[in-house]
């Protein structure tokens, strides 16, 4: 709007006043808003998760992921919970960017209250709640860190056992052993090797027995981890985290090993 009283009614050249007295100051078009650069989005990882494993068992599905959250090369934040309730039903596992963790949790979390408000007696299972993720995290994938953004969704509703991935682009898939992150190369054969083909037959004490394990060999692996860790469980009871648990590590086995410490033959 031209806020100047001798401008109103009259013909108005854009370069000069209504008289052809003054000039009329150009803006360029390149000129930016002035708060516009303190809107921005994660463009690289800053506090980051490694990996994250989950399996089928007899009583449902088995989540595990270690509480550590890198700044960069940083073991800056050893107390993160990286498994998130979703509902009765439903389990949530990341890897990657923490803050976008935060931002997914909250949405699913709002998500939840508006569906238990409807009083409609129905509940979100795992199998709507990764058809959301994989819709949001592809409609907001240029807003999100196309790198680290992993989730794994469990649950078990029914009497249905549902486990399932989802990343940055959309890109799904479900299986009975899966993993995220440097877990995906280190710890996936292992899961595979003992879980493919007793997903019906495998106890609980089992079950936690595999993560343990595949935790302990990515603890030594991979520099990102942590030996503090927590397991969640969802079975026909609802959903279950455990408080955080400590690895039983030892490192003596390293003595044996050609070329470690001063051992030079």
């Amino acid at each position: 709007m031209d806020h100047f009283p001798t401008n109103w009614g009259r013909p108005r050249n854009d370069a000069f006043d209504a008289y052809g007295t003054y000039p009329i100051h150009q803006r360029p078009n390149n000129v930016k808003d002035t708060f516009a650069e303190g809107v921005q989005h994660t463009q690289q990882p800053i506090v980051t998760g490694t990996s994250v494993l989950a399996i089928k068992y007899k009583d449902g599905i088995m989540m595990a992921a270690d509480n550590l959250a890198s700044y960069g090369s940083l073991a800056r934040f050893r107390d993160v919970q990286r498994l998130h309730a979703v509902g009765n039903h439903t389990v949530l596992g990341a890897s990657g960017d923490m803050s976008d963790f935060q931002y997914i949790r909250s949405l699913l979390d709002d998500l939840v209250i508006e569906e238990f408000t409807e009083q409609d007696e129905h509940t979100l299972g795992p199998a709507e709640i990764h058809e959301y993720l994989s819709q949001l995290m592809y409609a907001r994938r240029s807003k999100l860190n196309p790198l680290w953004n992993s989730l794994l969704v469990g649950g078990y509703k029914d009497g249905k056992r549902f486990l399932a991935y989802v990343d940055l682009l959309g890109t799904t898939y479900s299986a009975s052993t899966i993993a995220t992150g440097y877990g995906s190369y280190i710890a996936q054969p292992l899961l595979r090797k003992a879980v493919e083909g007793r997903e019906d037959t495998l106890t609980e004490l089992e079950a936690q027995a595999i993560l343990e394990e595949s935790l302990l060999v990515l603890f030594y692996r991979d520099a990102r981890s942590l030996d503090k860790y927590q397991i969640a469980k969802v079975t026909e009871g609802g959903v279950a985290i455990s408080e955080s648990m400590a690895l039983k590590t030892s490192w003596s086995f390293a003595e044996g090993i050609r070329g470690y410490g001063a051992q030079t033959q």
